[in-house]
């Protein structure tokens, strides 16, 4: 194998490689050989397929399969040789023909960009601390209450907290809705879900009654015509119920299947997930701070091209997938998410590169946990393990996810490292 490079960028590279036709051949002789011993076809005994007959009808796929795997390795082998890393799958032009007893193929990459030793010493770093407290547990127990409240008709007026059932016409910029009659919604007054204004004005109303007033509805609001506008409405209240919170007793605690123990074994339980949601919050908190700190300091490094169309492609992609969920159209434009793409690209190179220059790898024990943590949310957590084992591209993603905290946790061991005490909500609350 013969093998030059060509600089034909700051960061592309250009392989020109040429293989012996021999070796080629070699590789699709034995193939056809192997497939006439194997293939079963009409008219012979299994084994006993000419391979006269094979090259006939697999030839051509067979040559095409044994080339793609002969351009795989010896592409590999000679980024190995040259020592070159690629940033990008390689662009492959050939013939696929012999010319002078060689097959020659070009393969044109971006390459990582040498970035020199980083220094995390000068870093100033803050790291998030904080703690689960008792009246953490019992926020989330009341939390759990509220989960599970049900919900009884009432005579009396609205009021905050009720879930009021009631048909509406609106009139906004001279434009009704609906067209015709009335739309009939139901919200928990207080929650925002149709608006303060209109949710307040519900307050004080019983079953039956119908009233006229005038409401500004949320710029996101989810009936288009309204959202962001200030209209007249004509309300008739049809049903009003108040909640029931249960009590925390023995039967409240079986639903969470804890049969005993009682409230000490239920507690517990409530603070080791609290425990774990808060060491998974802190983690996450502590990456964006040592990402954003390295951007600081190493902003200014080439990023591959591929690299940042790539992930702008797969940021619209996430964004218009997400619009679909929520019954939206859109046709999202990569070239919107580039700025944000080469700002994620930047951190995967930096944390990439220190994980590198100081043989820090995913620790299996980290894996093991993190995949156990993941599983623990879903109802059948031993098939999650089970799909995560048999799929590479998933444990891939979740030993990057793992190496990327690891490296997180480094730098700040290494860099001029400070602590800030949090309160568990405060830690929980997305930064």
């Amino acid at each position: 194998m013969q093998v030059s490079v060509e600089n034909t960028g700051s960061l592309e590279r250009k392989l020109t490689i040429r293989i012996p036709a021999g070796e080629f051949d070699t590789r699709v002789n034995s193939r056809l050989v192997e497939m006439s011993r194997s293939a079963r076809l009409k008219g012979f005994r299994p084994g006993k397929v000419p391979v006269k007959v094979i090259e006939q009808r697999f030839g051509a796929q067979i040559r095409g399969e044994t080339l793609s795997e002969l351009v795989r390795t010896t592409f590999q082998q000679a980024v190995d040789e040259q020592k070159l890393r690629p940033a990008v799958a390689p662009s492959i032009s050939t013939t696929g023909q012999p010319v002078n007893g060689e097959i020659e193929y070009t393969a044109t990459f971006e390459v990582l960009p040498e970035m020199g030793r980083i220094d995390v010493s000068t870093l100033s770093v803050t790291k998030p601390k904080a703690e689960v407290a008792e009246s953490d547990v019992d926020t989330m127990i009341d939390t759990l209450r509220q989960q599970r409240r049900t919900w009884a008709p009432v005579e009396r007026a609205a009021q905050t907290g009720d879930m009021v059932l009631f048909e509406f016409s609106a009139s906004a910029d001279g434009v009704a809705f609906p067209e015709q009659g009335r739309e009939r919604v139901g919200t928990i007054v207080g929650s925002g879900a149709m608006g303060k204004e209109l949710e307040e004005r519900l307050i004080g109303h019983a079953v039956d009654e119908e009233f006229e007033t005038d409401a500004t509805f949320p710029a996101d609001f989810r009936i288009a015509p309204l959202a962001g506008k200030d209209a007249k409405l004509a309300v008739k209240i049809v049903r009003i119920q108040e909640s029931k919170l249960p009590e925390v007793d023995d039967a409240f605690i079986a639903t969470f299947g804890i049969g005993e123990g009682g409230m000490q074994k239920f507690r517990s339980d409530v603070r080791a997930n609290l425990e774990r949601e808060l060491k998974s919050m802190l983690g996450m908190r502590l990456k964006n701070e040592v990402v954003n700190k390295l951007i600081e300091a190493h902003g200014g490094v080439e990023v591959p091209k591929g690299m940042v169309e790539s992930e702008a492609q797969a940021l619209a992609q996430q964004a218009q997938a997400q619009a679909q969920q929520q019954g939206q159209a859109i046709e999202a434009n990569p070239a919107l998410y580039l700025d944000v793409a080469r700002r994620r690209v930047t951190a995967g190179m930096l944390i990439g590169e220190i994980a590198r220059q100081n043989d820090i790898r995913p620790d299996s024990r980290r894996v093991a946990e993190t995949l156990a943590t993941i599983a623990s949310t879903y109802e059948e957590p031993a098939q999650v393990v089970e799909l995560y084992q048999r799929d590479p591209q998933l444990m891939g993603s979740l030993q990057n996810r793992v190496l990327e905290d690891q490296v997180a946790e480094w730098v700040a061991e290494h860099a001029q490292t400070s602590e800030h005490e949090l309160s568990f909500s405060e830690a929980m609350r997305p930064a």
